[in-house]
């Protein structure tokens, strides 16, 4: 029995390692956001900095575990077997719950996640040696540590609207100040904003960084016996006047005799000091319950007693961590760092939720997002306190600059500027640092997170044209927060009920399965990945002539065609077989498809403007592009979602005559499709005319195909729902083909002026078209 003890060691010690793996993934966005998104410094330099701050954290970590040893429960009403299932529980949950949300690519609190996992399986055990004991359930109390967990929640509380309204004030004031012209300031303005700035940071590493380190209070000791630590605390505004005079003039001097851009400095001091902190403190949510569950094996293993009656009071001890375990730990952070890529998928929705202007917005609007908006759009309308003459000059520090653009390259503007990202650093280091003065406890992604939401919103990067997506998208985070504890606290508690009562059994099926999970969001993710890449994404027009908008839509009507072609097949054959499984992928490649065609019609303002005075009439031709790959789309999403109503009501099949006149058609689409692409791919157009000489055959094979129906329904059909089905494919297949033969006119006719195309769209932005009356 004593060797499932070390066994279970063994496991929690791989667990650990997953753990980091998983949970720097999830807090990268924390201290490389600001950087990335301004572009301030090169990414590989971001990294190099980053990595150093991580290991430097890691290193000089205090090790010293109260969260996994005491901070939740009280250890000492735990016997040695109860805390390894709790221990185990935890770890399990931790990694699959952090992993889930990397797979969303949703930021949210490792802390609160470890937090809540011992709170949840501490309950779960207590619950359980009450019930065997026959005691009262309220004796729970005298095994957590309930004011903590309470401190927790009012943290995420206080943590979100603290956060939020304090960087939206001080990126205001920074605004007005600076404005976005804030590189042709005189040079004492930079100067005095980055010695604020980095005293600020200064302050934070010292606080958050090195003052929670065990080497804080037992080295290096000051004056008169007085450790740093107490140096820090009794000193602090003698600290921060000093580095504001240090920093201010050093600032100054690198900006007048060396020409360093001080908000690139503030931008690299503020991501390693985040960075560090990262490491030094939040190490504890990785290692810090597998350190404490080995500490407790050494103590039992040498103590001769059972597992069952050895009480686990040497958790109440503080017994710091080894050295080597530390820099192990921050070697495979650092690691993590470079090669996750997850870890940058989860940095792209902070990023995207801050960007100014338009971005491919991955959250779609709520009830709560709109009303939220609204209520705004009415305030600010009705705020009329300030006279007109100085509201237009505040408006007049939020214009941003017109940045001409080469036509001949492609460039990747930063989602925001180097004053954004400064403050974001600033402002949520200071944050940190006071809470941990204060011994407060609080969340680094909530703070970061939400001080970058608010600085968005007070340098009106959130437009009418965004607006509600970025505040749904932020509410969607905040609500995965809440989400983290209750899943966290219910999950564990679950996993240690099954620990409690499985035995080993338990714990290597548990563990299994966890493995299993894993391996499967991995390979999820990557086949995701691999898909995106080699998909054929449509591509926004950047040509002024007519000439280049058919060289640029041709790849995207090719691409068009073909995924057409491909979803039409799986279609018609996932009816055949009612795979209802097979039907619902191809409702969410149409949904994808007519989301990127969506896309293509919201970039047409940009793609006017940037039109030559003697192009327009390449707009005429690409709104018609646009509009008949809509009708494509159109045709395509209604003939997979009637097919999928249709199984997954689990109606009657169709019958055998059905199926085989739909797959003729289908033939004879497919062979119209592969010559359309091979056209368009080849770009002879000519070929064109050849397809077209041919399109009576397929209407009349149509008409056909309804004329039989007719003739079945009058005499031998018996199925309401199969007739209104067929007759809609067929109907909605009439459409499509209307729409492939539409676009390759309209491209025959532009390749030869001589031939007209049979109509051109009057209007390209029209409601969707009017469905079967059948479906009604």
């Amino acid at each position: 029995m004593d060797n499932i003890y070390l066994l279970m060691i063994i496991a929690l010690a791989v667990l650990a390692i997953a753990d980091l793996v998983v949970g720097v993934s999830n807090d990268a966005v924390n201290f490389l956001n600001s950087a990335i998104g301004s572009k301030a410094i090169s990414f590989r330099t971001i990294m190099i900095v980053a990595s150093v701050g991580i290991a430097f954290g890691a290193i000089f970590s205090s090790g010293m575990m109260e969260v996994a040893r005491k901070g939740i429960f009280n250890p000492g009403e735990f016997m040695f077997s109860e805390i390894m299932f709790i221990f185990m529980a935890v770890m399990i949950t931790d990694i699959l719950l952090l992993d889930f949300f990397n797979t969303l690519g949703m930021p949210t609190s490792t802390t609160v996640s470890i937090v809540f996992e011992l709170l949840g399986a501490a309950v779960a055990m207590s619950i359980i040696k009450i019930w065997g004991a026959g005691g009262d359930f309220t004796d729970v109390v005298n095994y957590i540590n309930t004011s903590k967990a309470l401190q927790i929640i009012m943290g995420i509380l206080l943590s979100v609207v603290f956060a939020f309204s304090i960087g939206a004030i001080v990126q205001w004031v920074s605004r007005l100040l600076l404005s976005y012209n804030f590189e042709r300031k005189a040079k004492w303005v930079g100067a005095l904003f980055g010695g604020v700035a980095l005293s600020a940071i200064t302050y934070f590493i010292l606080m958050k960084g090195i003052k929670g380190t065990a080497y804080a209070s037992q080295s290096f000791k000051l004056i008169d016996g007085m450790t740093i630590k107490d140096f820090l605390e009794g000193n602090v505004l003698s600290i921060v006047v000093i580095n504001f005079l240090l920093w201010s003039f050093l600032s100054f001097v690198l900006t007048t005799f060396s020409k360093v851009n001080v908000y690139k400095l503030i931008i690299g001091v503020g991501t390693f000091a985040l960075a560090l902190a990262f490491a030094g403190n939040d190490l504890v949510n990785f290692i810090g319950v597998p350190i404490a569950a080995y500490q407790s094996y050494e103590a039992w293993s040498v103590s001769g007693i059972a597992a069952t009656e050895f009480s686990m009071d040497i958790l109440a001890a503080k017994v710091p961590t080894p050295t080597l375990l530390l820099f192990i730990s921050g070697m495979i952070m650092v690691a993590t760092l470079w090669l996750s890529k997850k870890a940058r998928y989860v940095a792209d929705t902070e990023i995207n939720l801050a960007r100014e202007g338009e971005a491919k917005e991955k959250f779609q609007p709520n009830v709560l997002s709109r009303g939220i908006v609204r209520m705004s759009v009415v305030l600010s309308r009705a705020s009329t306190l300030l006279p007109k003459s100085i509201a237009n000059k505040i408006d007049a520090q939020f214009n941003r600059p017109i940045i001409a653009l080469s036509k001949e390259k492609t460039y990747e503007l930063p989602a925001f500027d180097m004053v954004r990202a400064a403050v974001n650093l600033m402002v949520a280091g200071i944050l940190i640092s006071i809470a941990t003065s204060y011994k407060l406890p609080l969340s680094t992604t909530y703070v970061t997170f939400m001080v970058a939401m608010g600085t968005s919103l007070a340098d009106r990067a959130w437009g009418a044209e965004s607006a509600v997506y970025r505040v749904a998208g932020v509410l969607n985070v905040v609500g995965g927060w809440f989400g983290t504890a209750i899943i966290a606290f219910i999950v564990s508690g679950a996993i240690l009920t099954i620990i409690s009562f499985g035995k080993g059994a338990a714990m290597a099926v548990l563990l299994f399965v966890a493995i299993l999970l894993l391996a499967r969001n991995y390979i999820s993710y990557n086949k995701k990945s691999k898909e995106i890449k080699a998909e054929d994404s449509l591509r926004k027009a950047e040509s002024s002539s007519v000439q280049g908008v058919i060289e640029e839509s041709a790849n995207n009507i090719s691409s068009v065609i073909k995924r057409t072609n491909k979803i039409y097949t799986k279609t018609i054959n996932s009816l055949a077989r009612r795979d209802l499984d097979q039907l619902k992928k191809s409702k969410k490649q149409v949904s994808k498809l007519t989301g990127e065609i969506d896309e293509l019609r919201d970039n047409l303002f940009y793609f006017i403007k940037n039109l030559d005075e003697t192009s327009v009439g390449a707009s005429d031709f690409y709104i018609n592009i646009l509009g008949y790959l809509t009708d494509i789309a159109q045709s395509l999403d209604y003939i997979t979602r009637i097919s999928h109503k249709h199984v997954n009501n689990n109606h009657k099949k169709l019958k055998y005559n059905q199926i085989k006149e739909l797959k003729q058609l289908d033939l004879e689409l497919e062979e119209l499709f592969n010559k359309t692409k091979n056209a368009f791919d080849r770009r002879s157009f000519e070929e064109i005319g050849v397809v077209l000489t041919n399109k009576h055959i397929l209407f009349n094979m149509v008409s056909d195909k309804i004329r039989k129906q007719v003739t079945r329904t009058r005499t031998e059909e018996s199925s309401p729902k199969n007739t209104t089905l067929y007759f809609s494919i067929l109907l909605e297949t009439k459409d499509l083909m209307k729409g492939t033969i539409n676009l390759l006119e309209l491209y025959y006719h532009e390749h030869d002026s001589n031939i007209k195309p049979a109509r051109l769209r009057e209007q390209s932005f029209r409601e969707p078209k009017k469905k079967p009356i059948l479906d009604r």
